[in-house]
């Protein structure tokens, strides 16, 4: 039996690091194969598209073309009719050959695809895959995000924002914020009161961040206020890690009132005065009802100091059953608070 050799004191802490330069390799290896897939497929369209314009080819060419590719490669996959025929589509949907490389090559190519089939215009396109380079989105909730018509939400709560945050913090927490927002994973019905909700937004959280949008991290429900010796409980309660504040949700199962905000008010005061730490910007506050009056809600704003956003929710359809995302962990919010306090003090 081989004698056992003792190990250095640091040679886990060594190992550990390895393993994480090796899984980076791994991972910019894969997304280098991913660019010059794309890049290639964009240079096959092209290629076709030039000379149908040109010569007038038809299906039949791109069959037999399909077919020559496929024999002389046939340990790759992607050389299908149908799948040159997307190539042709993505080079005449993006004549920009710097655009593909710089921007569009980020995204593997079934992402593409979805952009094809799902959008019709170019800045609806643009839009999107932006979104899905910004926050890592996977297929799958890159064509929920199409469906669910998030371009079309974004940025439409009424929020008095732009009067109570600096920019540019003020433009990120109105993007962050949309109106109305889709319940539609939690299988409810359009009767469901306050704490069902509340109760199924927990139970499906990674749906309901999803929802919300990437940044968010979710701390608690009911989360218990002591003020004056008074016991009080909010909703919901997030952090942003991009904003680096607190987000007070509140749900009202009715039509929104006035009246609402002095209560989220009292809420954001109390998080900037017991819970905020010294490196957080102010509270935001989002009330989220079942339906508003937007003079009402731009009305009720309109005086107050604290940023507030009011957005109405909806219960409607299914999700897809196998969306997956992550919650960002303590750690990774400590870190982030971390490395932001240390800016801070350079």
């Amino acid at each position: 039996m081989p004698d056992i050799v003792p190990l250095p004191p640091d040679y886990a802490v060594w190992l550990a690091e390895l393993k994480t330069r090796i899984h980076g390799a791994q991972q910019r290896a894969t997304l280098a194969v991913s660019r010059e897939l794309v890049q290639l497929y964009w240079q096959i369209g092209r290629d076709i598209l030039q000379r149908q314009n040109r010569d007038g080819w038809g299906a039949k060419v791109i069959d037999r073309l399909a077919q020559d590719l496929r024999n002389a490669f046939p340990d790759m996959k992607g050389f299908s009719p149908r799948n040159l025929k997307y190539m042709r589509a993505f080079a005449d949907a993006w004549p920009d050959s710097e655009f593909v490389q710089e921007v569009l090559a980020q995204l593997p190519w079934y992402h593409q695809i979805a952009l094809l089939d799902k959008l019709k215009t170019a800045d609806e396109r643009r839009w999107y895959a932006a979104k899905a380079i910004e926050q890592r989105w996977s297929r799958n909730v890159l064509v929920m995000q199409i469906e669910a018509r998030l371009l079309e939400r974004s940025g439409q709560a009424v929020t008095n924002f732009p009067v109570t945050l600096p920019k540019p913090q003020s433009d990120l927490a109105g993007e962050c914020l949309r109106d109305p927002y889709r319940f539609d994973f939690l299988g409810l019905t359009e009767k469901a009161q306050e704490r069902e909700i509340e109760n199924a937004l927990v139970k499906h959280v990674t749906e309901f961040l999803l929802e919300l949008g990437a940044g968010f991290a979710y701390v608690g429900r009911q989360v218990l206020l002591n003020v004056g010796g008074e016991e009080f409980f909010i909703d919901l309660l997030f952090y942003h890690l991009k904003l680096r504040c607190f987000v007070v949700v509140e749900l009202k199962t009715g039509d929104f009132k006035p009246e609402h905000l002095g209560k989220l008010g009292f809420y954001l005061t109390a998080i900037d005065r017991d819970m905020k730490n010294a490196h957080d910007n102010p509270t935001i506050g989002l009330l989220l009802c079942k339906s508003k009056n937007k003079v009402v809600a731009e009305y009720a704003l309109c005086d107050k100091t604290q940023p507030m956003g009011i957005a109405e929710y909806r219960l409607i359809e299914s999700l897809p059953t196998d969306l997956q995302s992550s919650l960002p962990s303590i750690e990774a919010i400590e870190q982030a608070l971390a490395d932001d306090s240390a800016t801070e003090e350079v």
